[in-house]
């Protein structure tokens, strides 16, 4: 794809937000945090992680606000990990990167995504804000710093 004419990419979003979360042990630990996992021990039992990738990505997480840590024994000191709410806006960054393994990597999804309430099935789609129509990439223009330009030939 041609970068857009004039970008700043050190501002670019994409790039920053892959600096935080952009590693496959770090995505991981996310998922496993929607999951329920909270404790060190659970993360390196689940993952099958090193204990000082799992510390170096935890430690990250942390720094970057996604995660805080949270003293639930005082002896011995230990400390499970929470998402704060710019961790909870990640999963539905977390559901769509599922949803497309499901349909273009594994055989056979391994989890199935339902509604609590009503059992319905959970789809991660983009929709337009104004009339509510499900979007692709070939539907969106691209607004950039106020001036508009082309969209980028997508696919």
């Amino acid at each position: 794809m041609e970068r857009m004419r004039g970008m700043d990419h050190q501002a670019d979003s994409v790039a920053a937000a892959l600096e935080q979360v952009g590693d496959r042990w770090t995505f991981l630990v996310l998922r496993e945090c929607f999951f329920g996992v909270r404790r060190f021990a659970d993360f390196q039992r689940n993952l099958g992680v090193a204990r000082n990738i799992l510390s170096d990505r935890l430690a990250k997480l942390v720094d970057h606000g996604i995660l805080e840590r949270h003293r639930y024994s005082e002896r011995p000191p230990r400390e499970e990990y929470r998402f704060t709410d710019k961790g909870r806006d990640l999963y539905g960054i977390t559901v769509a990167f599922m949803q497309w393994g499901d349909r273009w990597v594994v055989d056979k999804p391994s989890l199935t995504l339902t509604h609590a309430s009503d059992g319905g099935a959970v789809e991660q789609v983009l929709r337009c804000t104004h009339c509510e129509e499900h979007l692709d990439p070939r539907d969106i223009a691209y607004d950039q710093h106020r001036k508009a330009t082309n969209p980028p030939e997508v696919g």
